[in-house]
């Protein structure tokens, strides 16, 4: 049996049965302060970091953006947990996807910051459609990345919906793949040597219709593939 944790929040749901699937041999636990189940990650062998709310600006030192953010887009309480969530794993080198502000978090903890606001930073095509449909565009991918091994193509579509992303790079971070306006797609180690299995991707792999694209499927499969050969 794998026990793979995951942060709780929005659309919860859909990122435990994206990773599942119909794998018998999977335990998803689901994470977060509501549950004041902190020590349940000590069961946990990898981690997901799942989308929500915005990241508090005063974690990246930049409390001048809060007139960009939506301040009840704010839940500072998982913040706080998810940092200490953090600091648990990469103690532990646990194997880590990240998914939306699961990037944004992440890429926030190891000392980058975020554009608070994408369209008022002039980027005006990576938020639902006015319609409430999910947004999809072109990501390119650098092939010689880590995402490239994974996915195996240099461009692909994904969707979009998010207002954030991420702006200064962690400097144990790099950019994998970026949209064509130069939005942060994805972030992975600079220098992977040694270190645990790490995959952040800005889309939501769990929502997309077409199961099947290497920027859902592969995504899936080489997170639980580095689990399962840690854990045999």
């Amino acid at each position: 049996m794998i026990t793979i944790g995951m942060t709780d929040g929005r659309m919860y749901d859909l990122y435990a049965e994206w990773i599942k699937g119909n794998e018998e041999q999977i335990e998803i636990i689901r994470i977060g302060y509501g549950f004041d189940n902190f020590s349940e990650v000590e069961k946990c062998q990898a981690m997901v970091f799942t989308g929500g709310e915005d990241v508090h600006p005063k974690y990246y030192d930049r409390l001048d953006y809060l007139p960009y953010c939506v301040p009840v887009d704010f839940d500072e309480q998982r913040d706080a947990f998810e940092w200490e969530l953090l600091n648990d794993v990469t103690k532990r080198k646990l194997p880590i996807l990240g998914v939306c502000r699961g990037l944004q978090l992440i890429n926030v903890y190891f000392g980058g910051t975020l554009i608070p606001d994408i369209p008022a930073w002039g980027k005006f095509h990576h938020a639902k459609l006015p319609d409430g449909r999910l947004r999809e565009h072109l990501i390119h991918v650098d092939r010689y990345s880590q995402l490239f091994d994974i996915v195996a193509y240099t461009e692909g579509l994904v969707n979009s919906l998010h207002h954030q992303s991420a702006d200064k790079i962690a400097g144990d971070l790099v950019a994998s793949a970026i949209s064509s306006d130069g939005v942060v797609e994805a972030l992975e180690w600079k220098d992977k040597q040694g270190k645990p299995f790490l995959c952040l991707v800005q889309w939501h792999p769990e929502r997309m219709e077409d199961v099947a694209s290497p920027f859902v499927k592969n995504i899936r499969e080489s997170f639980l593939r580095e689990v399962k050969l840690l854990n045999s």
